[in-house]
């Protein structure tokens, strides 16, 4: 994601410093970065480096690992915020790599381990959940290990195939979702699991005829972290972009603010450096 995040600048063109100033102007004190009651957090602090990396920016090295380690092995964080951990140490430099408590961290995520194969944000689950497997995938490469019985998780993300052809989140879930569908196509490339050939068709169909994608057909407007997850699969399923781009980039656009930030959706007030970074990810996306 961070390699085609990257290319954004190319779209952004003169306005790539404004919003450098504002994932800078979320960074507390303490190292970590804001969340929107402006306490740090570790899932905000991943979004703040990641969104500097994609524009090039230095990042604040000194001060974030200071955060980062004030979480010590990560005893206590669910699997959200420890894979957070784990993407955060990988994302500084490599000389503070070395304080990074690797071996920890991969130990600490079999906790969440499901008994069906997959993963969970929470220990001790019956059934994983494509958001957890998503994440134990990014962790585990995080830290430069291999995810542990793949198959396990493959059979997890099968078992998770709505009746409409797409993926739910979760088991309870009646319904595929944009963002879990995304994953699941996200996952099972990575994964080597058998190509969906349908799942292309599927996302493209949540595409607004403005522009944008809706997290469910039922979704009243589409949404930033939607079309960023869904761009970003339909690219690594070779889907053709070409009649959505446009409507795409006016849908981004009508998202961004000269405060260098993006809001998630049209009704949303408040600005964070997490929708930001999912603005960088669609525009390099659709720069290519």
């Amino acid at each position: 994601m961070l390699q085609v995040a990257r290319l954004a600048p190319r779209l952004l063109g003169e306005a790539s410093p404004l919003v450098e100033e504002f994932l800078r102007s979320q960074l507390n004190e303490d190292g970590g970065f804001r969340d929107r009651a402006g306490a740090s957090d570790l899932y905000y602090t991943v979004f703040g480096l990641e969104g500097l990396l994609a524009l090039q920016a230095d990042l604040p090295a000194g001060r974030v690992v200071g955060y980062l380690r004030g979480f010590g092995e990560g005893d206590g964080l669910d699997l959200i915020h420890l894979t957070c951990l784990a993407r955060c140490w990988a994302a500084l430099p490599p000389v503070y790599q070395l304080d990074a408590p690797g071996a920890a961290l991969l130990q600490r995520m079999e906790a969440f381990r499901a008994a069906d194969g997959g993963y969970d944000v929470n220990p001790g689950a019956e059934q994983g959940t494509l958001y957890g497997c998503f994440l134990a995938l990014g962790g585990y490469g995080d830290l430069g290990a291999a995810l542990p019985d793949p198959d396990g998780v493959l059979r997890c993300i099968r078992s998770l195939r709505a009746w409409d052809g797409g993926y739910a989140n979760q088991h309870d879930m009646p319904a595929g979702l944009t963002p879990s569908t995304a994953a699941a196509a996200t996952l099972l490339r990575h994964l080597g699991g058998p190509a969906d050939p349908n799942l292309a068709s599927w996302l493209l169909e949540r595409c607004h005829a403005e522009g944008g994608f809706y997290a469910t057909p039922f979704a009243p407007i589409p949404d930033l972290l939607s079309t960023a997850t869904a761009l970003h699969a339909l690219a690594g399923l070779q889907a053709d972009l070409a009649a959505i781009k446009e409507p795409c980039l006016d849908f981004i656009d009508s998202l961004w603010t000269n405060r260098g930030g993006f809001y998630g959706n049209w009704t949303e007030e408040d600005l964070d450096c997490e929708y930001t970074y999912y603005g960088l990810l669609a525009l390099g996306h659709l720069s290519l």
